[in-house]
């Protein structure tokens, strides 16, 4: 057991180097830096927008709808200009992102129900994200407008009939139910909200996989290419210990890489979903924890467990394509079964649900032990236990094969002629 566990340390040491430490440190500023970023935006976003204003029909109902306006969380700015070109020019040479124009004769021409145009400029300073959200405020404002001459109207013909009861006589209550549990609330919010907080899980795991089996070929390849290998085989030590020494260094080395992701990533969405949270996010988290869709204790120690398998199954079969490496370049291409293998899972767990997929299909999902993992968040939350068990047990199955194929590999003296050629002739002397 000593000798195992001296084995262990010696793989551990080898994987966490300097370059490994500063890159995991930088990964973890940078998702930080992301998500007071986004939170930053997000905020912003929230904040009163600002509109510039040019009012030259000065009538009752050009300053009522400039009222309304800047009771529905904008920030009205009205320029001081005897026409639009001046108008316009004065909020080029400011931070003006909006100007409305309402044209002379607008009260009388709605008065008389013919459509009066209004104009509106937006100053593109910039390409970004937040740039082009606030274009969009152009269609929150005609849509506030239209909705506050249509009350207008309707209180004048109609004095004694609230508008909104004209406007909108059906009237709808959404009701959501998960097993035996029920809330009301709306299906499409609260499906966006759960996704935003389980979709780090697939992402985290699929950045993870691809890194321990890339540190695993590589290492196995640089041992080969430096004939350390050889002096690693002739120690007096099982064959099996070697294998599940190096696995099993690598899996606890990709689990920390993976605690690091999650908290970057749980910071980056934290922000994107900021906004959100304190728009409607109280109402739907008030829905979400009556529905109990949310990972309680157990629900994360079954997930991680899921997690750490799938690493330690990915980490297995990196260990059988590393002996097929001749030279750590090589071991770059070795890679790319694991990958084609994780990205398949990853993809569906976005754009598809396997339950509406064909059996075929299914058996072929379920056969790749990474799509497991993928499937398991959701799974949890909806009380499925019964897959994520199947799943785990699977996987766990799948991880003894590989490091039984393993073992008999590096038993034998294969394991330092073993190589992977391409196109490669072989030339008689």
């Amino acid at each position: 057991m000593k000798k195992f566990t001296n084995l262990l340390a010696k793989e551990i040491r080898e994987l966490i180097n300097k370059q490994l430490i500063l890159s995991l440190v930088m990964t973890l500023a940078l998702f930080y830096f992301m998500g007071s970023l986004a939170k930053s935006e997000m905020k912003k976003a929230a904040a009163p927008q600002n509109i510039s204003t040019l009012d030259l029909d000065q009538s009752s109902l050009s300053k009522g709808i400039l009222a309304r306006l800047q009771s529905m969380n904008f920030k009205i700015d009205a320029v001081r200009a005897a026409n639009t070109d001046a108008a316009v020019e004065a909020c080029r040479r400011n931070e003006t992102n909006l100007l409305l124009v309402l044209p002379e004769g607008f009260g009388e021409s709605v008065a008389r129900f013919e459509p009066k145009e209004i104009e509106m400029y937006s100053f593109l300073r910039s390409f970004s994200l937040g740039a082009i959200r606030k274009t969009e405020t152009f269609k929150a404002i005609v849509t506030a407008m239209n909705s506050y001459l249509s009350d207008d109207f309707l209180k004048q013909k109609l004095p004694g009939v609230n508008p909104e009861n004209l406007k909108n006589p059906i009237r709808s209550r959404e009701f959501v139910v998960v097993k035996e549990r029920m809330a009301e609330g709306s299906s499409s919010a609260i499906a966006g909200f759960v996704y935003s907080q389980s979709i780090f899980v697939p992402i985290i795991l699929m950045m993870i996989i691809i890194y321990s089996s890339q540190m695993v070929i590589s290492a196995i390849a640089m041992e080969k290419q430096n004939k350390t290998l050889e002096t690693l085989l002739t120690v007096p030590i099982p064959r099996t210990s070697i294998v599940t020494a190096k696995m099993l260094a690598a899996g606890l080395v990709g689990l920390l890489s993976a605690v690091i992701y999650l908290f970057g990533f749980r910071s980056y969405f934290g922000g994107m979903t900021s906004g959100l949270g304190s728009a409607a996010g109280g109402g739907v988290s008030g829905v979400i924890q009556k529905l109990g869709l949310a990972l309680t204790t157990n629900g994360y120690l079954v997930l991680g467990i899921s997690l750490f398998l799938a690493i330690l199954c990915a980490l297995a079969m990196a260990t059988i394509l590393g002996v097929l490496a001749e030279d750590f370049r090589s071991a770059q291409a070795l890679i790319m079964p694991i990958v084609f293998l994780v990205l398949i899972p990853y993809f569906l767990s976005f754009f598809s649900d396997i339950n509406s997929l064909s059996l075929p299909v299914k058996i072929f999902i379920w056969a790749i032990p990474f799509s497991h993992p993928f499937l398991a968040s959701q799974n949890i939350l909806l009380e499925n236990y019964r897959p994520v068990i199947l799943g785990t047990l699977y996987m766990a199955a799948f991880f003894g094969v590989m490091v039984f194929m393993a073992a008999r590999i590096f038993s034998t003296d294969r394991i330092l002629t073993m190589k992977l050629k391409f196109g490669k002739k072989k030339v008689v002397l």
